[in-house]
């Protein structure tokens, strides 16, 4: 056995300090040539054979396994158990003496000393200490497993306690202040961010240690200790996983198509944000829900970075694209800081952030997921004279061929943006 690769070991210090509580040095130096002969590599030994002596040992020592005769002289083997349980609870007390009665010996074991070996048997003491230091390392493991899946626990408790705080203040907010829309937009958008990164943050540390429980498991046995642990930490991945519907990217798997009034839909969004809005009558077969879902997360967007809605504008036409194809294109404008060069590739990526966006990386992956199942694309511009525009191009209903030239003249002037 290798003590410097051995559970419950500090790695850098690897050798195995023993405390021995005997009087006899005969004694002691046959138990000491026993695990010297056994263990690598070799153990450091202190010797002490009295109280005194040995709970000094115990605070300047540090020892990983106490061995101590039954019987000594001025003190006795069960005593020294009392003192080190008091002082050091979780290390290994193996009780090493010349003669035992079946009933002491059984007494001491259920008092709590991990094992005795008899002196004239000293061929049982190297599996002893091994036996003793394994279930000494198995108790620490579950020890901090236990101690995180407690962190954890009063972690998520207090992130949920802040989500209904939080939806506490949004709906005596809305109750109060009808009239303020901007105000009660802001608040339910900070919410919906810190779902996302709350989830985020509580999910990566959950697998990992559900995976750990699960190798433990495998390793040690089944525990009603760890059955619990697993439990627990499985009723916190099922909550998680429900702050996690806000965040995911599958929302958009089910899109329903209807005749839409697009006009009037971005109208509603602009008034919801106080965005002005131009848009002449324009129909769409979509899912009014995910454009809506898209349209609100694009302004909220530009209306943040900016700083103003009055620095926010939303323009929608239709015209005929690369193709030849009549498409509806809809701007949303802002005249805030802008994206720069090297970013915008990288902004629709899940969980992108970047310093300008104030978010928790899923919305723009999620517009452009919509987008794309309605067959449109979405992309990023810069706004002349500064900012950025967000473009969704969606395919348009059949027009006439009369209406060919219109199309092209209006396409022509919204690319004047580009």
């Amino acid at each position: 056995m290798s003590l410097s690769s051995a559970p419950g070991l500090p790695p850098e210090q690897g050798q195995l300090r023993v405390l021995h509580l005997e009087d006899n040095l005969l004694d002691h130096e046959l138990v000491r040539s026993a695990l010297e002969d056994q263990l690598t590599p070799t153990p450091s030994f202190l010797q002490v054979e009295d109280e005194a002596a040995f709970k000094e040992a115990l605070e300047s020592f540090e020892p990983h396994l106490i061995l101590s005769d039954f019987s000594l002289p001025s003190y006795d083997g069960l005593a020294a158990f009392e003192l080190a349980h008091t002082m050091l609870p979780n290390i290994p007390f193996i009780i090493v003496t010349g003669a035992m009665g079946e009933e002491v010996a059984v007494d001491t074991l259920r008092r709590g000393v991990t094992d005795y070996v008899l002196k004239q048997r000293l061929e049982r003491l190297t599996p002893a200490v091994r036996r003793a230091l394994a279930e000494h390392a198995e108790r620490e493991r579950r020890r901090v497993a236990e101690a995180e899946i407690r962190a954890l626990n009063q972690t998520l408790q207090l992130r949920l306690l802040q989500v209904e705080q939080l939806n506490a203040v949004a709906e005596e907010r809305r109750l109060k202040q009808e009239d303020t829309a901007r105000q009660l937009a802001e608040s339910l958008t900070m919410q919906k961010t810190f779902l996302a990164e709350t989830s985020h943050e509580l999910r990566t540390p959950l697998t990992a240690l559900l995976g750990y429980l699960r190798r433990l498991e495998r390793e040690s046995g089944e525990s009603q200790t760890l059955s619990d642990a697993q439990r627990v930490a499985q009723n916190m991945t099922r909550l998680v996983n429900d702050l996690l519907q806000l965040t995911r990217g599958e929302l958009v798997q089910n899109i329903e198509q209807h005749f839409v009034d697009l006009t009037e839909l971005l109208r509603a969004v602009g008034r919801d944000y106080g965005v002005e809005v131009q848009a002449g009558p324009l129909e769409i077969v979509a899912d009014p829900g995910r454009l809506t879902q898209v349209f609100v997360n694009l302004v909220g967007n530009a209306v943040r970075v900016s700083g103003s809605a009055s620095l926010v504008q939303i323009r929608a036409a239709q015209r005929l694209n690369a193709e030849g194809q009549p498409e509806i294109c809809v701007q949303i404008i802002d005249r805030g800081p802008g994206i720069p060069d090297d970013i915008k590739p990288r902004i629709f990526d899940k969980f992108y952030r970047g310093k300008e966006a104030g978010s928790a990386g899923l919305g723009l992956t999620i517009a452009q997921q919509v987008v794309s199942a309605h067959q449109g694309h979405l992309r990023v511009i810069d706004t002349p004279g500064g900012g950025a525009t967000f473009e969704v191009c969606l395919p348009a209903l059949e027009e006439d061929e009369d209406d060919a030239g219109d199309l092209a003249l209006v396409g022509e002037l919204m690319d004047d943006m580009d």
